[in-house]
C-alpha cells in the first residue's frame, strides 16, 4: 500500500508539473494537492497507520498528529503543508477565484518536500529492516 501510494503521488506530481509548465494553474493546484495527500497515506501507511475509508481530515490529522508531533519523523514545517495545500485546491476546484501562477508553484513546493522526506524515509526504513518490497 505505501509504495503504491507512492507511485500515485509521484504521477500526480508529474501531471501538477506539466499543467503548470502550460499555465493550467488551478489544475496544477488540484493535481498537486492530491499528490501529497497520496503521499501523506504512503507515510501513514509505512508506519502501519491505516484506515478504510481515507478521508482528508483523518489522513492531515493523523500525519501531523502522529508523525510530525508525536513521532517526529518529518519536519515540523511540514505540519501545514496539507491543510494549505488543500486550501488552494479548494479555491482551484470551488472558487470564482483561480490560483495564480505563484500559489500553483508553491503547491509544487510544498508537494515536492512531501515526496522527498516521505520517500527518503520509505529507503531508509526498507534498508533497516532488510526488506525487498
Amino acid at each position: 500500500m505505501k509504495y503504491e501510494f507512492l507511485d500515485k503521488a509521484k504521477e500526480n506530481l508529474a501531471a501538477a508539473k506539466i499543467c503548470f509548465d502550460n499555465g493550467f494553474y488551478n489544475a496544477c493546484a488540484n493535481r498537486a494537492y492530491y499528490a501529497a495527500f497520496q503521499a501523506a497515506v504512503s507515510a501513514l501507511a509505512d508506519r502501519g497507520i491505516k484506515r478504510e475509508k481515507l478521508d482528508h481530515k483523518w489522513v492531515q490529522a493523523e500525519f501531523n498528529g502522529k508523525l510530525i508531533k508525536r513521532r517526529k519523523i518529518y519536519p515540523g514545517r511540514m505540519k501545514s503543508h496539507l491543510v494549505k495545500m488543500q486550501i488552494v485546491r479548494d479555491r482551484a476546484d470551488y472558487s470564482t477565484q483561480k490560483v495564480n501562477k505563484k500559489a500553483a508553484q508553491r503547491q509544487i513546493g510544498r508537494v515536492e518536500d512531501l515526496i522527498t522526506h516521505i520517500e527518503k524515509e520509505l529507503k531508509n526504513d526498507k534498508f533497516q529492516t532488510g526488506r525487498t518490497d
